[in-house]
């Protein structure tokens, strides 16, 4: 057993790697030869894990991955449990369908972050995901439970769909953020395009969002200012095309 296993990309990827069998809680029982011979396809066609990946250590519920993975996706689709640090930038479905467990990303993410497979009504349903950098287009979409945090810009359509669960976006929300939002909240600390469907309520100063904020600063330490934690936010209602109990929270600059 290691303290952790660490996967360095050695041969970069000329097509779409995808490699959703790199997650946290699939490794705890694996040794070093059985992580390199996991299953990934490489434009298509059949190839292992360790074909592109160094790996060192094994049977550890922490693992990293390293390297410019912007082809590789997929990673920690479905992952139930663990930690998972990527040091450099992924490629779409991180995080897809997730169930437990922590990503941190040290980079930015590609579209469908925290979202569901592809024809599925569900995406994440517990868990946390934090990047550090901007996320592509519906991050956290149709999520039923569970935590994503952009400290960058999100892409279109953020949180679409949403059933329950927490999207916050530091930086610029595209527009369609919350649509067809059911319940959940998109927190934004910056701008948010947000859909006509949406209805303003009131202004105030969201209780859960402090505890949320101070955990993310002391979790991650992530930049959150005591401003945006004990700050007020504008909150509107909706989606009013769907069962209209979400809402967007945005922060007022004081």
């Amino acid at each position: 057993m290691s303290d952790a296993v660490t996967l360095t990309l050695a041969t970069p990827p000329t097509q779409s790697l995808m490699a959703d069998f790199v997650a946290a809680d699939r490794f705890a029982a694996l040794g070093e030869r059985e992580i390199a011979g996991l299953p990934v396809m490489h434009g298509g066609r059949r190839a292992t894990l360790g074909d592109f990946f160094r790996v060192q250590g094994e049977r550890s519920r922490v693992v990293r991955v390293e390297g410019d993975l912007r082809k590789v996706e997929g990673i920690g689709a479905g992952m139930a449990g663990g930690e998972l640090t990527i040091d450099g930038s992924v490629g779409r479905d991180l995080g897809r369908a997730m169930a437990g467990g922590r990503i941190d990303v040290h980079g930015s993410a590609g579209e469908n972050a925290g979202g569901a497979p592809p024809g599925a009504a569900r995406g994440m349903t517990g868990g946390e995901i934090v990047i550090r950098g901007d996320a592509g287009a519906q991050v956290g979409a149709a999520a039923r439970r569970g935590l994503v945090v952009v400290t960058g810009n999100a892409g279109p359509q953020a949180g679409r769909g949403m059933i329950a669960g927490t999207v916050v976006v530091f930086g610029r929300a595209a527009p369609g953020a919350g649509r067809f939002l059911k319940r959940g909240s998109i927190v934004g600390l910056g701008a948010i395009d947000r859909p006509a469907t949406f209805r303003y309520a009131c202004t105030y100063r969201p209780p859960h969002l402090l505890l949320l904020l101070r955990y993310l600063r002391a979790r991650y330490q992530l930049a959150i200012g005591d401003p945006q934690i004990t700050g007020r936010y504008e909150r509107y209602s909706g989606d009013l095309a769907e069962l209209g109990k979400g809402e967007i929270l945005q922060w007022v600059a004081e």
